[in-house]
């Protein structure tokens, strides 16, 4: 009385899906470089692989997904009946299978490259309100009401001609300077720290060579603001 369930195979190369980004690069960026940093099961390296794991309810199904560049690994432990396992854990026991997993592919993980705009900067960089995640509440309506931290100068997509083209020497060093926000002030060239204006709405920026460059700046909230330069 059992009846056949007829399968039939779709080849993906005769189809031509309209594909579509489900998250910003840069959002997806960061959560992949959290997951990269997060601990690994013993014996294991940490930093390498970015990993996530998972546990069902009632100890039904642990998974861990691991993923880098080109590759992404998956792994799922549990009952083909779906009865409970007790300590059936994504990290305790699907992890470790996921690491022994990618070991036996024989490549080391690749790093995703960051896409323009990630902003990178250890806590030791940043000035000491940033260091630690705060709720910042206005406490007067003017704080309510302080102008949006924005980049004066130079303005986004600025080309800036400072001799680097003709070689005539040493460049002058470009003028940063911002409106609003908080003070200190945290400016960053391609996401990495280079001053600290304390009290101060400008500072100076020496060009290492001709090319794009990304201009940040923090203030003391955590609010932030960029623009996009040429340097030639």
């Amino acid at each position: 009385g059992a009846t056949v369930a007829v399968v039939r195979r779709l080849d993906d190369r005769r189809l031509s899906p309209e594909r579509r980004r489900l998250t910003d690069p840069v959002a997806a960026w960061y959560v992949a470089d959290i997951l990269r940093g997060a601990p690994p099961p013993p014996n294991a390296l940490q930093g390498r692989l970015a990993f996530k794991t998972g546990t069902s309810w009632g100890y039904r199904d642990a998974w861990a997904i691991g993923f880098d560049r080109r590759r992404a690994l998956g792994v799922w432990v549990g009952r083909p009946d779906g009865r409970p396992v007790p300590g059936l854990i994504g990290r305790m026991v699907a992890a470790p299978l996921l690491f022994d997993a990618w070991q036996r592919l024989g490549v080391d993980p690749e790093g995703i490259p960051a896409p323009r705009g990630v902003l990178r900067a250890t806590s030791a960089s940043l000035p000491p309100p940033l260091r630690h995640l705060r709720r910042d509440v206005p406490k007067t309506l003017a704080a309510a009401a302080r102008p949006r931290l924005e980049i004066t100068f130079p303005p986004d997509g600025a080309r800036i001609d400072l001799g680097l083209t003709t070689g005539l020497g040493e460049a002058d060093p470009v003028s940063l300077e911002a409106h609003g926000g908080v003070p200190p002030l945290t400016w960053l060239i391609d996401g990495r720290p280079i001053a600290v204006a304390d009290g101060r709405r400008q500072s100076l920026w020496w060009p290492r060579g001709r090319g794009f460059s990304r201009l940040s700046v923090i203030d003391a909230t955590g609010a932030s603001a960029s623009v996009e330069v040429r340097i030639e």
